[in-house]
């Protein structure tokens, strides 16, 4: 394209200057429309950013404000210097630390301190990360949303954020939140030419459609994950690709398959991925093996993995751990270990989200109703239907089923077939079949 002839001096390049403009736009989520303002017209964005025209600094001072950008690198390619507090530096390292006490106390401390709108934002993310690795992911759901209202180029500056903001509707149980949060973190990437992010987003957003029964999308995109992870150098990234395809095919009652992926998982994270991680995939593997009948087996694995998710596991992943540890001496004929375990399993769900609770009362019935004690199995799937009743949830139909057949076989036939009736209700309005 010919650059235009009143080509300005403090822009590098007209085609250039439109596509950072774009690029910024499509970071903060607006429209040409809903950028445009008095002056400035919808129509005349486009035609910046077409680089067939050239914006005067002023104008170009108002877009960088309304973005939330920085003027001099959208029109230079160039970021001018913007000092960040070494408070959010050393915060990010005792983060990524697990240092969690020192982080929070140098993120509030930032945002306490800072005038600078993107400063502030970058501590609220922090401490939106903060607050899911605590197991509050309302309150990661809040910070990290003021984040993105404060510098909305936020997102494409830290991507892992839109992956957090994502995790946190996910474990709130608003799947549909999460799903969109996902797919518009894989365009933004995308966009950007960021393959690795973009793959990552995609594993989440396949996480996100497991989670919600739908195996079809999930495996769609973990297909195409899987095809470039040959190009994939980072061994964290091609174990959450594993990760994935292990609790996908888990769900699809595929064990081998998942025991062979979840393998290759913990191969890989112990190459440098961090313990919790590593933790989470003994604890499938625990559950592998209890699905295939191996009760020693799962409590090796449930060793392993609470020895390495020490103190910074959230009490749900512990109950996680405890009901596959339930699960596996059931298997062995030890059913009063097992009921003592299953009992502790109790007051760890007390302040889960209740998706998390009510799928781990689910499998915590089964363990009662195995050692004999069908009064208690009742009442925790009782429970868990009252939990996961409270948003749509593909589980549910799954908790009224084995209702339905434990009052059949009390005799109960009248109530067990309203109860299987409910099964199919629910099965049908979230496509769970």
């Amino acid at each position: 394209m010919t650059t235009p002839s009143h080509y300005h001096s403090h822009v590098d390049d007209a085609a250039s200057a439109g596509q950072r403009l774009k690029d910024a736009r499509i970071a903060a989520g607006l429209s040409q429309r809903q950028l445009a303002f008095p002056g400035c017209s919808a129509a005349y964005i486009s035609r910046l950013e077409a680089g067939q025209r050239v914006a005067s600094l002023q104008l170009l001072r108002k877009i960088a404000a309304k973005l939330g950008a920085d003027e001099e690198y959208l029109a230079t390619g160039i970021a001018r210097e913007r000092p960040q507090l070494g408070e959010l530096v050393e915060a990010d390292v005792a983060l990524r630390m697990d240092d969690l006490d020192k982080a929070r106390d140098l993120y509030e401390r930032a945002l306490e301190t800072s005038a600078d709108p993107r400063a502030r934002a970058e501590a609220l993310g922090g401490l939106g990360r903060l607050a899911l690795r605590h197991g509050d992911p309302s309150q990661a759901v809040d910070a990290i949303e003021e984040a993105l209202r404060l510098a909305p180029t936020i997102a494409s500056a830290s991507p892992g954020l839109t992956r957090t903001l994502g995790k946190a509707y996910a474990e709130k149980g608003e799947l549909e939140s999460a799903i969109g949060v996902f797919e518009l973190g894989a365009t933004t990437a995308a966009d950007a030419g960021d393959a690795l992010e973009q793959n990552r987003c995609e594993i989440a957003l396949a996480n996100a459609h497991i989670d919600s029964g739908n195996f079809g999308s999930a495996e769609e995109l973990l297909g195409g994950a899987l095809a470039r992870a040959g190009h994939v150098v980072d061994p964290a990234q091609r174990a959450r690709i594993y990760w994935s395809q292990s609790r996908l095919h888990t769900l699809k009652g595929n064990q081998d398959v998942a025991a062979r992926y979840a393998r290759k998982t913990l191969e890989l994270l112990e190459l440098g991925e961090d313990a919790y991680e590593t933790a989470c995939a003994h604890q499938l593997l625990a559950f592998i093996a209890n699905e295939r009948g191996r009760g020693e087996e799962a409590l090796v694995e449930i060793e392993r993995g609470l020895a390495l998710l020490g103190n910074e596991g959230r009490p749900v992943e512990s109950a996680q751990f405890r009901i596959e540890e339930a699960r596996a001496l059931v298997l062995l004929g030890r059913h009063q270990e097992a009921a003592a375990a299953a009992m502790a399993v109790q007051g760890l769900l007390g302040d889960a989200e209740p998706d998390d609770a009510g799928r781990a009362y689910t499998v915590l019935g089964d363990v009662y109703r195995q050692v004999g004690d069908t009064a208690r199995a009742r009442e925790i799937w009782e429970l868990a239907a009252e939990l996961l009743e409270r948003e749509p949830n593909p589980y549910v139909g799954d908790v009224y089923e084995r209702l339905g057949t434990l009052l059949e076989e009390e005799g109960r036939t009248e109530e067990a077939l309203q109860m299987l009736k409910r099964a199919y209700g629910s099965r049908q309005r979230t496509g769970a079949y």
